[in-house]
């Protein structure tokens, strides 16, 4: 099982970036998918799930009607549209799948906004 997390980079505040989260290794579509993020100095929080059909998905209230995720099981991937960034959501997010009784998480992105 890999997973593996792309699309960080620097921002600025009010703009977008979209993050993907290409997983192989076992059936996707069958499997909840979820984004975290760590800020410098805290703890890894929960962002965003999307079902295993994509039809249900839940936020974080901090990032409710800014991110939008979402996947595409014809290509393995989970996205993470971000739209109106904020500096703080300056954090390296991660992907994280439950499979098999395991946890396992991309290596992470870095996202950074700031002016």
């Amino acid at each position: 099982v890999q997973v593996v997390d792309t699309g960080g980079g620097l921002v600025q505040p009010g703009g977008s970036l979209r993050l993907s989260c290409v997983a192989s290794g076992f059936a996707f579509s069958s499997y909840t998918m979820t984004w975290w993020r760590q800020a410098p100095g805290k703890e890894r929080d929960w962002v965003a799930t999307v079902s295993s059909a994509g039809s249900n998905t839940d936020y974080a209230d901090s990032v409710k009607g800014r991110f939008t995720i979402s996947r595409d099981s014809a290509k393995n991937t989970v996205y993470l549209q971000m739209n109106s960034l904020e500096p703080e959501d300056t954090a390296v997010y991660y992907c994280r799948l439950f499979y098999m009784g395991r946890t396992y998480w991309g290596q992470g992105t870095q996202v950074i906004v700031s002016s």
